[in-house]
Order: C-alpha cells, then structure tokens, then sequence
C-alpha cells in the first residue's frame, strides 16, 4: 500500500482498555431488566454493536421485550465506569506512528458521542485524527460493515480507497472483510488467536504498542 492508505481504527477496546467494563455494564443493564447471563457469555459479544447484541444473547423476544431499555441502562453503567477505563500501553504511540508515515487516521466508533469524547480526551488524539464516527453515524453498527464505510466517507474517500482496519474483535474482523479491508488486530478484545484468524486477521499484536513497533511489518509500513 502507499501513503495514500486510510488506517481505520476501532476506538473502544483497541485503544482505550474498556472491554471488560462494558461486559459488566451489560450484564448490570440486563439484571436490571429481570435477565441473568454470564458475565463471560457478554465479553464474547463486545465489539458487536449495541443495537444487535440483546438479539444476539437472547433472541429476537428478548430484543422485543427489554432491548431498549436494556441499553438505556447500560450506557448509565458505562457512564459510571468511563474513570475507570484508559489508554492501552502504546495507544497514542501508535497513532503518532501511523501519522509520522503519511497515512490518514479515522476512528471508527460506534460509541456514544460523550464516551467517545472522554476516550479522545484520555488519548489526547483530537489533533491526531482526521476524523472519527460515534453510534449516531450508522443505524447498523458492527460486525455490518456501515460504520467502516462512513469512516472513509468522513475522509471524502470512496469505499475502495486503500485501507487497513486495526481492531480487538472478530466483530471488527468480519466488518473490515465486509467492507474489502485487511484486518490487523490487538489482543485486548480477549479472543483467541484461532478464531481471530478464521474470521479473517491478517496479523495480531499484544498491545497497540506492539503494533506501533511492527508497523514495518504490516500494510501500514
């Protein structure tokens, strides 16, 4: 690839650590519904967009029955929980190295705005990045490819500009082959590497600080 690649980039969960916590969130949310499921069946879903994940847990009834007010409480419970997510080691680092090597930087979040505000600010990255998406972009969030093409789209690039996706989750993976981009990703989505690589990742990496040392290695060198 040239200096002309798009690097898009997952936010929540690739860069800043908050996996966990909103694994937490939505098992709050839905026990505030009346709905019990384990903590680590939640984890495995995380990455996948808000707007699908109730139906993915529990089916489409459950979605009838508690999806939206299911997701009204857990963003009160990620609110409670955003001082307690920060940066992944290298974070910034490699956004900075991505940049230094002439590539154009967009996130692609389908965080809400205010979560999405408080993580740039953790990151200090508002003039690192070309642009960046929230949830209000994009009526079908990931593993639909919607919200990787509206990040290009933010750059007034087509949806065939050379790019690479950098994410934690086979969510991301599966969006970024959707949208025809290879997939490089961080270990802190808590998959394993077998089924990170079924779905599709051409490379993975410990920590974004990792990758920012392998760029070389990769189609962002």
């Amino acid at each position: 690839m040239n200096k002309s690649t798009i690097a898009v980039l997952d936010l929540d969960g690739t860069l800043i650590d908050s996996n966990y916590q909103h694994a937490l969130g939505w098992y709050r949310a839905l026990r505030s519904v009346g709905e019990i499921y384990p903590v680590w069946r939640l984890h495995r879903l995380i990455g996948m967009g808000g707007d699908q994940l109730v139906t993915a847990v529990g089916g489409e009834e459950l979605e009838r029955r508690v999806g939206d007010r299911a997701r009204k409480q857990q963003s009160k419970e990620v609110d409670a929980l955003l001082e307690e997510m920060e940066p992944l080691p290298g974070a910034r680092d490699l956004l900075v190295a991505i940049k230094q090597r002439g590539h154009r930087l967009v996130l692609a979040s389908s965080a809400q705005q205010r979560h999405a505000d408080v993580f740039l600010d953790k990151l200090d990255a508002r003039d690192l990045v070309d642009a960046w998406t929230t949830s209000a972009d994009v009526e079908a969030s990931k593993p639909a490819p919607d919200l990787l093409h509206v990040a290009l789209k933010k750059l007034g690039a087509p949806p065939d500009a050379p790019s690479v996706m950098i994410g934690d989750s086979v969510w991301d993976v599966e969006a970024a082959k959707k949208a025809g981009m290879p997939a490089i990703v961080v270990r802190s989505g808590g998959f394993g590497d077998d089924e990170l690589q079924r779905a599709g990742a051409i490379a993975l990496y410990d920590t974004p600080d990792d990758l920012a040392n392998a760029l070389d290695d990769t189609p962002l060198a």
